[in-house]
């Protein structure tokens, strides 16, 4: 089933984009400090020095898009505690083109239909799913029971029933299941967790979070065909984009929402939006009286932004959720300044994450249980948005061991 979307298969194609909106207020109200370092806000990475290849945790790559090849691939030459040693492909002279120049070893590719044999590989200690959001569960499944530690690209699945099937899988396999939210693992937005709600608290209280995630859907690209088909998408641009937005939302206040109200919206007649949708708005509230304005959206122009709003300064975020070009700007009184921070490869940090968690056999950080609960919101704003009312959540604790800073 695969073989068809395989040429085209991406999450984004790179997006060097470098320009920056002002804030809603008169140019000349603002003074613009020089830019300076903000390091000591962004934790660092292990500064361990990498390990010898033979020491390295192997990893499988399942799934060769676009996004599979052009970003995940290349950033294991940045890893310091994970290899490549094996791809999965419903193509082989694609895998074997690949193999090649990463030193994989053909008899390290697998196919769709023999990926269960991959349990015979001592090599390989993870499983990537890098696959259209509606065969997740399935490969994250298979995967568990073969044997292997899981990571999965977000959206975990295409239903909360999907993953709390894949949560018990790698539970009864004894094996850990991460979630690939690479922003929670990126140095700008963990800067921004800190200033938003570190121990300094730069911005003061919290008050209200806006979140917007959007760009154009464009069928007539192979890298976007599965995403207009909801039995492989899952939906339209809340699961594949707007999900930003409400994670971040979520890892920005360290909390759970307990109300949810939204709309949708689809340009009439236009064949992309046919099955999923094209525009959502949402907006959560949390305990702490925060209110999240998030928007997503297949019609309007590429947007990557979080702003933060606090009682003493605000922060803009944008590019919030790029590959490798990120801006952040933080505002008190009449003074903006942008905040300068060293960029990491965030696929190299977070599939180091999971090497380190497996290796000293503890939770990640981002589990199952972290992409489960994002299912559970998304659903739930597809019906806020279906009945028109306001939907009220009981209190709950965040479903990962760090939420604090």
């Amino acid at each position: 089933m695969f073989d068809a979307l395989q040429r085209g298969l991406t999450r984004r194609t790179l997006l060097n984009r470098t320009g920056l909106g002002l804030l809603a207020m008169g140019a000349a109200e603002i003074i613009y400090k020089p830019v300076r370092t903000l390091a000591q806000a962004a934790p660092s990475p292990s500064e361990e020095p990498s390990l010898p290849p033979e020491q390295k945790l192997g990893w499988a790559v399942v799934g060769l898009g676009q996004f599979a090849t052009e970003q995940i691939m290349p950033s294991f030459g940045e890893c310091k505690r994970s290899r490549l040693v094996a791809l999965v492909s419903g193509d082989r002279a694609k895998a074997e083109r690949y193999a090649r120049p990463y030193g994989v070893n053909p008899q390290n590719i697998y196919n769709y239909q023999n990926y269960d044999t991959i349990r015979d590989n001592p090599e390989v200690d993870v499983v990537y799913i890098v696959l259209p959001n509606g065969m997740h569960a399935e490969y994250t499944i298979r995967g568990a029971r073969a044997g292997k530690h899981v990571m999965c690209e977000k959206p975990m699945a295409t239903s909360v029933a999907e993953c709390q099937a894949m949560i018990d899988a790698a539970r009864q396999a004894g094996k850990k299941l991460m979630i690939a939210y690479r922003a929670q693992y990126e140095p700008y937005n963990l800067a921004a967790i800190d200033l938003a709600r570190g121990p300094r608290k730069e911005l003061g209280k919290l008050k209200a979070i806006v979140a917007d995630h959007g760009r154009i859907v464009k069928p007539s690209e192979p890298q976007d065909r599965w995403r207009i088909d909801k039995k492989l998408a899952g939906g339209g641009s809340l699961p594949d984009i707007g999900i930003y937005s409400l994670n971040a939302a979520r890892y920005i206040t360290g909390e759970e929402p307990i109300e949810v109200s939204a709309m949708l919206y689809s340009t009439p007649n236009d064949p992309r939006f046919v099955e999923v949708e094209e525009n959502v708005n949402f907006m959560l509230r949390f305990p702490s009286g925060v209110l999240a304005n998030c928007t997503s959206s297949y019609g309007y122009s590429d947007t990557k932004r979080i702003q933060v709003f606090g009682s003493e300064g605000t922060l803009e975020l944008s590019p919030a959720t790029d590959y490798y070009q990120h801006r952040l700007f933080v505002e008190k009184g009449n003074v903006r300044e942008e905040r300068n921070i060293d960029e990491k490869n965030q696929f190299a940090l977070e599939m180091d994450h999971l090497s380190e968690s497996i290796v000293q056999n503890r939770e990640p950080k981002t589990p199952g249980e972290e992409g489960l609960q994002d299912i559970r919101l998304i659903q739930t704003i597809y019906e806020a948005a279906r009945t028109g009312r306001k939907i009220q959540l009981e209190p709950m604790q965040p479903p990962r061991n760090e939420r604090s800073v």
